[in-house]
C-alpha cells in the first residue's frame, strides 16, 4: 500500500495511526528509501529504510509481546515549509496501555526533529532525529514532558 501525504500534518496523523495499529508497512510508508535516523534508543544512527524497518519490527513485535498499544502524541508542533522542504521540532508522547483493559501502564516523551521533502506530491521523512535531556548529575535521560 502506497500512501499519499499532501500536507505534512497528514504524516504525523499516519505515524499516530500506525503506531497505535502496529502496521509496520503503513509506518513505513511515510519515510524516504534513503532516510537517515538519529536515534536515541540502541543505535547511534540508521540509514536506509530496510536498516529501519528492523528496528521497527523489532519495536512492534515488542508491543505485542507486551500486550500493550501505544497512543502518541505530538505537542508542541512546528512547521516551517516550503514547496520543496519542511522543517518540523516537537515533543512526542508515547503512552503505553494494557491491551485488554485500556489501563495507562506509562508514559514518556521524547524530543524530535524531522527533515521532509516533498516527493511526487507527497511528503516523506528523509530525517529524523530523537532526543532527550540528560540529568548531569546521574548520567540519565529525563522522559518527563519539560
Amino acid at each position: 500500500m502506497t500512501e499519499v501525504f499532501f500536507k505534512v500534518q497528514d504524516v504525523f496523523e499516519n505515524y499516530k495511526t500506525a503506531v497505535y495499529e502496529k502496521d509496520v508497512e503503513k509506518f513505513l510508508s511515510m519515510y524516504a528509501p534513503e532516510l537517515h535516523i538519529y536515534d536515541c534508543w540502541g543505535r547511534w544512527d540508521i540509514i536506509g529504510i530496510s536498516s529501519w524497518k528492523e528496528s521497527v519490527v523489532e519495536w512492534f513485535n515488542g508491543l505485542n509481546e507486551d500486550g500493550v498499544l501505544l497512543k502518541v502524541y505530538f505537542n508542541d508542533l512546528v512547521v516551517e515549509e516550503n514547496s520543496f522542504l519542511a522543517f518540523v521540532h516537537c515533543a512526542v508522547t508515547f503512552a503505553a496501555h494494557q491491551e485488554d483493559s485500556g489501563e495507562e501502564l506509562r508514559q514518556m516523551t521524547n524530543r524530535f526533529t524531522y527533515g521532509l521533502k516533498n516527493v511526487n506530491e507527497s511528503w516523506v521523512i528523509a530525517h529524523e532525529h530523537s532526543s532527550l535531556p540528560i540529568n548531569m548529575e546521574t548520567g540519565k535521560g529525563i522522559f518527563n514532558l519539560k
